[in-house]
């Protein structure tokens, strides 16, 4: 189970990474080398299916931490930046703008990661702690 969640943390931190290097990246890579644009990750329904894929792998990952940890702000932050990543999906270029769109994706990627860094490194503290355990002897 352990390294299940250290997995999937590290997972989702990555997937949080490549989608802001997406929102930011590929526009400017599309400038310089304009053959980038037919391909699918210049397409809008990239984000769609980068945040359906994030979605399950953070909330498993930051349910399992949580209950190892028991600090519930971990998930609450992830759980806000998984909002702010699919309010840039639904609302997009139409209603935030370009600017609008890349600062919610940029902010929902970067609350996510932290939610999972944070989960992961408390983990590591609960795993690593040298305190008996507390069994349920029944």
């Amino acid at each position: 189970m352990k390294t299940l969640t250290i997995s999937t943390d590290k997972m989702a931190i990555s997937l949080s990474f490549l989608c802001v290097l997406h929102c930011l990246a590929i526009p400017l890579l599309v400038t310089l080398l304009p053959n980038l644009a037919v391909m699918p990750l210049a397409q809008e329904s990239f984000h769609f299916w980068m945040v359906a894929t994030v979605i399950p792998i953070s909330i498993y990952a930051l349910t399992l931490g949580c209950k190892k940890h028991k600090t519930l702000s971990v998930v609450m932050t992830g759980l806000l930046g998984l909002g702010v990543l699919i309010a840039a999906v639904m609302f997009g270029e139409s209603h935030l703008g370009e600017r609008g769109e890349k600062i919610f994706t940029v902010l929902g990627a970067m609350l996510v990661a932290i939610s999972h860094y944070q989960n992961y490194s408390r983990c590591l503290k609960v795993e690593q702690c040298p305190c008996p355990s507390e069994r349920n002897d029944s």
